[in-house]
């Protein structure tokens, strides 16, 4: 089904920019955020629940790439990209 959005200026923006690094389609990003957030897995993320940062085994501090100041709109996104 068509339909139009207002959607922010700078929003929309980075939506398109993460569906490019995704390689996926804004419409399907778009699709794939409003259901977790009808399903409420957002609201899980969103109510301090504790997650598990991705440490190299041996106590050697954590994965390539990986740097704990990201926002968690940047953890969710790695999260979904390293599965």
């Amino acid at each position: 089904m068509r339909t139009t959005l207002d959607i922010d200026d700078s929003l929309l923006v980075e939506a398109k920019a993460v569906a490019a690094r995704r390689r996926t389609s804004l419409t399907a990003l778009i699709e794939k955020a409003l259901r977790s957030e009808l399903s409420g897995k957002s609201k899980l993320r969103a109510s301090g629940t504790k997650v598990e940062l991705p440490l190299l085994p041996g106590g050697k501090g954590m994965l390539p790439g990986v740097d704990p100041t990201w926002s968690l709109g940047k953890w969710e996104e790695w999260l979904d990209e390293n599965p």
